[in-house]
């Protein structure tokens, strides 16, 4: 399989991944109210990239490496303080975010390279 389709790959899995991971934990498993909080409202921002990495448009492969960093500190953060399920949780998101920000770097700069027609290292 080719190495940038394999990037983009998991790009859009880990991205979906961490929206379901984020509904799942906010809704359902431990949110921080029961019944739900509003911490969910988080998942909306991890909408707005997820169009353009399903298209493998570069630009928004290059703005969500940075994007994604929000979602490191708060599994950072919450991995650090929470307990049970929740810590458990939390490392799951910056394991996500962390196999999202690799993919889309990568990709960024693989498709960079081949459009300017460079070879691929």
């Amino acid at each position: 399989m080719n190495p940038t389709r394999l990037l983009h790959l998991g790009a859009v899995s880990s991205l979906t991944a961490l929206i379901f991971l984020c509904l799942a934990w906010e809704l359902w498993l431990v949110p921080l109210r029961p019944g739900g909080s509003w911490l969910v409202l988080k998942v909306v921002f991890l909408l707005f990239p997820l169009f353009g990495i399903l298209r493998g448009k570069v630009y928004t492969f290059q703005w969500s490496s940075m994007f994604i960093l929000i979602y490191f500190t708060e599994g950072i953060v919450r991995g650090w303080s929470d307990m049970g399920l929740s810590q458990v949780l939390a490392w799951a998101e910056i394991g996500l975010s962390c196999l999202f920000y690799v993919c889309v770097i990568y990709f960024a700069r693989n498709e960079k390279r081949r459009l300017a027609g460079l070879p691929m290292p």
